[in-house]
């Protein structure tokens, strides 16, 4: 490596590291004001299944179909979604930014209204086999509003991503309509998409900005002294190869009353180790492999016809 490239990339870790330190000091600070933490009823009962996507590993994700399965086949404790805003103010819920992976149209749903997006179906590139079958290709399947998820399921627990700014307001404006405000965890990767969320009178997940903060104090072991301006927690078990959950981090969140979901597990191995530590919550594509995982271990009971096939003592 020449040695001014080297230099400029030492600048630049230096420069990381340094606005890393800035970070943890400002919330150290902050953190010794914290007042007791409100403990929200969404987060309580673990350990959640929460269906990702509705349970994407087997049903079109993001959509009615997934979530009403979810609840009925499976017995989700929660559902987890994601929503965009269409170019008439719509929040919907889809994933990507555009159409092209899930939907047999194409193009971006910030450039598109609701009427339009309504034309596409949203089963048309689902398969369980690797393309062999479609089973809901032609069935009616959109893309839901949020409004329309709240009506198929009014019970159900929440977590909502807002993968885009745009999204916050129809969102919010919808959990307020609904009184639903206790049944739904907001959550946003980025600061940048969160400018509305302090309007959210329920549960908040931890942004990536505010996961690398008390990670960094944690490895520091300045954990206590951390700030933790969210309710709650959700992350990968590793990440770009990786761990990152490890029994202390879940030991560190739980001094501080937070809880800790992971994603996106599907391995029922794997789902035993994170329950083994404790984790509050098990985010996955395949309710049906954890429903039967915390059946064996809790006792759980299964739900519509695995309840009914259920020997009972």
């Amino acid at each position: 490596m020449a040695a001014g490239r080297r230099g400029v990339l030492i600048a630049a870790a230096a420069a990381a590291a340094a606005a890393t330190a800035g970070a943890v000091a400002v919330a150290v600070a902050r953190g010794r004001s914290r007042h007791p933490r409100r403990v929200h009823a969404v987060l309580q009962g673990g350990p959640l299944l929460i269906a990702h996507r509705g349970g994407a590993g087997l049903a079109p994700e993001n959509t009615l179909a997934a979530v009403v399965s979810a609840r009925d086949s499976w017995g989700a404790d929660m559902v987890e979604l994601d929503v965009h805003a269409t170019s008439d103010g719509r929040c919907v819920v889809i994933h990507d930014s555009t159409v092209d992976r899930t939907t047999d149209g194409s193009g971006a749903i910030a450039e598109m209204p609701l009427a339009r997006l309504s034309d596409f179906d949203a089963g048309y590139h689902f398969t369980r086999d690797a393309g062999s079958t479609f089973p809901f290709r032609g069935r009616g399947v959109k893309i839901p509003t949020i409004e329309q998820v709240f009506e198929a399921l009014p019970e159900m627990r929440f977590t909502i991503e807002v993968k885009h700014g745009a999204a916050q307001r129809p969102l919010f404006d919808a959990i307020a309509r609904f009184g639903n405000a206790h049944r739904v965890i907001a959550a946003g990767m980025y600061d940048r998409d969160r400018t509305l969320f302090a309007s959210h009178r329920g549960a908040v997940s931890a942004s990536t900005e505010q996961v690398r903060t008390f990670v960094t104090a944690h490895r520091l072991r300045l954990d206590r002294l951390v700030a933790v301006p969210f309710d709650v927690v959700q992350l990968p078990e590793t990440h770009n190869g990786q761990r990152v959950v490890t029994p202390r981090l879940i030991r560190a969140l739980h001094r501080r009353g937070v809880p800790l979901h992971v994603w996106t597990v599907n391995d029922a191995d794997a789902m035993e180790r994170l329950l083994d530590w404790r984790v509050d919550g098990l985010v996955t594509d395949r309710p049906d492999v954890l429903a039967g995982v915390l059946h064996r271990r809790l006792g759980r009971a299964l739900a519509g016809a695995h309840a009914a096939a259920t020997p009972t003592a």
